[in-house]
């Protein structure tokens, strides 16, 4: 259907008011007409493919609006980030170099309590993928090396083993868990804003190449929620039923105060 044909059939009548239902197998709809809002006659019709072209035409065109007219916003690190990333830097200034990364090419350093490291390709450090709802991480995990339980409140996470062998899962919303041993090639995917982990469940070096479906995923890992605060532990005992001994024992070793 060419450009004029599409504009005469969704103006057809400038006054129409449509209601579109499904009436069984029965491929009609029904439509009021009516050249005073406050008197309304029923009038049924078929469908025909014109029609649904037509509305998918439309459809189209209200989804290409939202596209941004620029190709891409390169984050200005110069400028604080808001809730919706940082803001553009001027195109004038912008280069190849803000489209590439290299820092995942070399492990991080896992001489730390958690034997673990990961090194972010995310926003702030790869404004490249400012507004492009994508960004990407390395996973180092040395033997007996664990990445607590933590969640990405904003992004889902899909994570590629490229070395060694890792122990990862999740907790669904209704507490069942999913879990597995991922061996070099296989991948897990991990839903947005669920608790997971990745535990080295190998006597070598586990590597991991993450993608997140956010320039800014978030993170907060749970056992620094919880006892690496100054929340009372009196408190964080009701919450989590452990005695005042283990949670003060935790605190000291994660920080905590009170």
């Amino acid at each position: 259907m060419v450009g004029s044909e599409l504009l005469t059939s969704l103006s057809e009548n400038k006054k129409l008011l449509t209601l579109s239902c499904e009436l069984g197998s029965s491929n009609r709809m029904h439509r009021f007409a009516t050249n005073n809002l406050s008197e309304a006659s029923i009038e049924e019709y078929t469908i025909t493919p014109n029609m649904i072209l037509s509305i998918f035409a439309f459809s189209l065109i209200i989804s290409i609006s939202h596209v941004n007219a620029g190709d891409f916003c390169v984050g200005d690190l110069s400028l604080p980030a808001g809730p919706a990333g940082y803001s553009c830097k001027n195109v004038a200034k912008v280069t190849v170099d803000d489209f590439t990364f290299s820092a995942l090419g070399t492990a991080g350093n896992t001489s730390n309590l958690i034997k673990a490291a990961v090194t972010p390709a995310f926003a702030a450090q790869f404004p490249g993928v400012n507004g492009l709802s994508i960004s990407g991480a390395r996973l180092d995990i040395a033997p007996e090396g664990v990445v607590p339980m933590h969640t990405h409140p904003g992004a889902s996470e899909i994570l590629a083993v490229i070395k060694g062998t890792i122990c990862a899962g999740f907790i669904s919303s209704a507490n069942k868990v999913y879990f597995k041993k991922l061996n070099t090639g296989d991948v897990m995917v991990f839903p947005q804003a669920l608790l997971h982990f990745q535990i080295n469940a190998g006597e070598e070096d586990a590597v991991a190449l993450v993608a997140f479906s956010s320039s800014e995923p978030g993170l907060q890992i749970l056992d620094y929620a919880l006892f690496a605060n100054d929340l009372p532990s009196e408190i964080v005992e009701k919450t989590t039923f452990l005695d005042d001994a283990q949670v003060k024992k935790l605190k000291g070793v994660l920080g905590g105060t009170n």
